[in-house]
């Protein structure tokens, strides 16, 4: 049995049984036509001739199987192609029949070799033959290979063309085993009953369909749902042990269509994003059009998104400055073969080079700069403070500075939530970086504004790709403190915000993004270890290692003694922030900047402190300067 199960189950039958097959639906077909025509009587005079018939008509059909390689197609497979396919081969056959026979008549013997009748039959009985025994093959393949696999019960949440585009794709696809119980309306507005043959439920309903059916799968098909909804909807699949599955947007398809590769499981991207952002693309076009753009650090991951926006929006050219050789390769072959994206210069650099920046800036003569090249690392920094002054407080104003000297228009420095309150050396060398750039407020011609936003999923360095490598790698799964808190949000979402903010700065803007609620790096990690399919405490474990250097449990986007200012675009709002005097804080800044030179790491952080007095270390060698 299980033999016979192997052999029905392997790959593909082998090509010379097709061909056999074929050969003899070929032979039988014109038998048939002779006994249709002749009313079955087999002793009239026309049978006389036949074995003559099927020979010369199983040479002709074994040529042009071999020809067309109408026997290589694999059967359970069988679409409007091979029907084609099919429909031509018999054609040219028959056609070829015709032609014998008029070269019988007048060059041979006076008679017609196969009459016409019995080949306008034949046509009609080899397409239907042929078709059909690959069409029974299939169905059988089908049957059999449901029979062996196991049956996934599904709920498919949405009732639009989407919802029936993802019942149709589960149930004509033969490899899998998907049963689709129910359709969920997610707003419960439908009077349908049915669609597409499968019931309609209301969204109350769904634990006891659950339940009552031992589902296996949840698809989400429905784009529109309300975000809030939707994670309800997961949290109870989550604690039924029930799969979500997702369709990527319908502009993501493949050439249109939708298949069953692209029905995906959820990434912890779909339960911490939140509602589409919605910008004034015409703000944004009007502020980057035709312009020259300047981004550093454009091979990090907020750089390289901030660069793939732009190109939405025609600039004349981005120049994508990094100093990281590799990724800076596979940027560029990004922006050519996905972006289809000419306009850009690829510069390898250092923001702390003066020199070679201010060459750069004297040939290129950008227009508009976005300075995202930083140490964002908090324990590394934590233990390189030289490190983190040189290029966040050193390399920033060198761009700065180059950016008056050059009239560049506008200025957006990346910020981040730990320069508020700072705890750690990261966090205030960033503070200190915004500090210097408040200072040329409406003072030049250049807009100098600052964005601060949280941590963003999926970056380099951060606690997400970190938590797949260790469920990968079988855990456990390290996680600092029960209670630590952040703020998370998508690397997309973020770059949409930062070019928004861009475009209203009118200068001297610290622009704060709606970062949502905190989240709970502890959840968080659940989350992920449940998305893998996997068990907490019994094939994964999780573990408290303590917070590191530098690190506080939640983080603030303003400081006590701040507020905020709503902006025209709900997602972002204007920090109001406390004033400093260029002429009082530009000299210790630069004696900051001078203490590298002595590299001693206590000097530094002593006089970050005295620039930012509420920077107050955690967990770190540098506490005792606070006492």
């Amino acid at each position: 049995m299980q033999k016979d199960i192997f052999t029905f189950n392997r790959k593909h039958t082998p090509r010379w049984i097709i061909l056999i097959i074929d050969l003899i639906i070929s032979i039988g077909s014109i038998i048939f036509a002779y006994l249709l025509r002749f009313n079955f009587d087999y002793k009239n005079q026309h049978f006389e001739n036949i074995l003559n018939v099927i020979f010369f008509v199983s040479l002709v059909r074994l040529t042009l199987f071999i020809i067309t390689r109408m026997y290589s197609g694999i059967i359970r497979y069988t679409g409007t192609r091979d029907t084609l396919r099919i429909l031509l081969v018999v054609l040219i056959s028959n056609l070829i029949y015709i032609i014998s026979n008029y070269i019988s008549y007048f060059f041979v013997n006076g008679q017609y070799m196969i009459p016409f009748s019995i080949i306008l039959i034949d046509f009609f009985i080899s397409i239907f033959s042929m078709t059909t025994f690959r069409l029974i093959i299939k169905s059988l393949y089908a049957e059999v290979n449901n029979f062996l696999k196991e049956e996934h019960k599904v709920v498919i949440l949405g009732i639009t063309e989407n919802a029936h585009i993802v019942k149709r794709i589960l149930t004509r696809d033969i490899d899998i085993n998907y049963k689709v119980v129910a359709f969920l309306d997610p707003f419960d507005l439908n009077p349908k009953k049915q669609l597409d043959r499968v019931v309609v439920r209301k969204l109350k309903d769904i634990e006891k369909i659950f339940e009552k059916h031992d589902i296996t799968d949840l698809i989400i098909a429905e784009e529109e749902i309300l975000l809030q909804k939707k994670q309800k909807i997961i949290n109870l699949c989550f604690n039924m042990n029930i799969n979500v599955r997702t369709i990527p947007r319908v502009n993501e398809w493949i050439n249109g269509e939708l298949s069953y590769k692209q029905i995906r499981k959820l990434n912890i991207e779909d339960l911490l994003g939140r509602a589409t952002i919605q910008l004034d693309t015409k703000l944004i076009k009007k502020d980057v059009l035709n312009k020259v753009i300047l981004v550093t650090g454009a091979a990090g991951s907020i750089g390289k998104e901030i660069v793939f926006q732009l190109t939405k929006f025609h600039p004349k050219k981005i120049i994508i400055l990094d100093q990281a050789e590799s990724p800076l390769y596979y940027l560029e072959l990004e922006l050519y073969e996905k972006q289809n994206f000419r306009n850009f210069e690829i510069v390898i650099g250092n923001v702390t080079n003066k020199i070679r920046m201010t060459k750069l800036f004297d040939k290129f003569k950008p227009e508009i700069v976005y300075h995202a090249a930083a140490y964002k690392h908090v324990p590394m920094m934590e233990n390189n403070p030289s490190e983190a002054v040189y290029t966040n407080v050193f390399g920033t104003k060198i761009i700065a500075d180059l950016s008056v000297k050059f009239s560049v228009n506008k200025f957006v420095m990346i910020s981040t939530d730990k320069a508020v309150n700072p705890t750690n050396v990261m966090g205030a060398s960033k503070r200190i970086a915004e500090i210097y750039i408040q200072t040329f407020e409406k003072i030049y011609k250049t807009k100098f504004v600052t964005t601060r936003f949280g941590n963003v999923l999926g970056s380099n360095g951060s606690v997400i790709p970190r938590f797949r490598q260790q469920i990968e790698e079988g855990g456990p799964v390290t996680v600092t403190h029960p209670e630590i808190t952040r703020y998370f949000m998508t690397i997309p979402e973020a770059c949409q915000l930062v070019l928004q903010a861009g475009s209203l700065g009118k200068g001297g803007e610290i622009f704060i993004f709606d970062m949502g609620k905190s989240v709970k790096i502890v959840d968080l990690a659940k989350k992920m270890i449940k998305l893998s399919g996997l068990q907490l405490g019994k094939d994964i474990n999780l573990k408290f290692i303590g917070l590191r250097p530098g690190e506080k449990l939640y983080e603030e986007l303003l400081n006590n003694k701040e507020n905020t200012i709503p902006t025209e675009h709900s997602k972002i709002m204007v920090g109001k922030v406390r004033k400093y005097n260029p002429d009082d804080i530009r000299p210790e800044i630069n004696k900051l900047i001078i203490l590298l030179n002595k590299n001693n790491n206590f000097e530094i952080v002593k006089q970050m402190k005295k620039i930012v007095p509420e920077f107050t270390s955690k967990n770190s060698i540098f506490e005792n300067l606070d006492r």
